[in-house]
């Protein structure tokens, strides 16, 4: 059975080292690299879901080729527009209650394309 290649984690002269760079923590930049990079694949669907929520349903709107902050201002705008809560889980924005027409005309004016997805 082959072992993975082994890889340092700790320097006495830099302390704990991250390990996706192997750079020392306190000089990493993969979060901020990670920050600004697009969460979604850029094709945009819009689904309505109940499930694991007793019945409740709520909008799923996923796919959006947005870095997570931007996801977050326009989850918020979502919800202003609907007039309902909701909240972002993994670049997935939840709007709850079935809100499908008003998300897709809201992502209409602001140019982004987008399909309903489900029955």
């Amino acid at each position: 059975m082959k072992q993975p290649p082994s890889r340092l984690v700790y320097s006495t002269d830099h302390g704990r080292l991250c390990p996706d760079c192997s750079q020392p923590q306190n000089q990493c930049r993969c979060s901020t690299i990670a920050a600004d990079q697009p969460v979604g694949d850029g094709k945009v669907r819009i689904r309505r879901e109940t499930k694991g929520r007793k019945g409740k349903g709520v909008t799923l709107v996923e796919g959006l080729a947005l870095t997570p902050a931007d996801v977050d201002k326009l989850a918020r705008d979502m919800k202003t527009r609907c007039g309902c809560g909701g909240s972002v889980k993994n670049g997935v924005i939840e709007i709850q209650g079935d809100q499908r027409q008003v998300i897709l005309g809201f992502l209409a004016e602001k140019n982004i394309t987008a399909k309903i997805a489900g029955g």
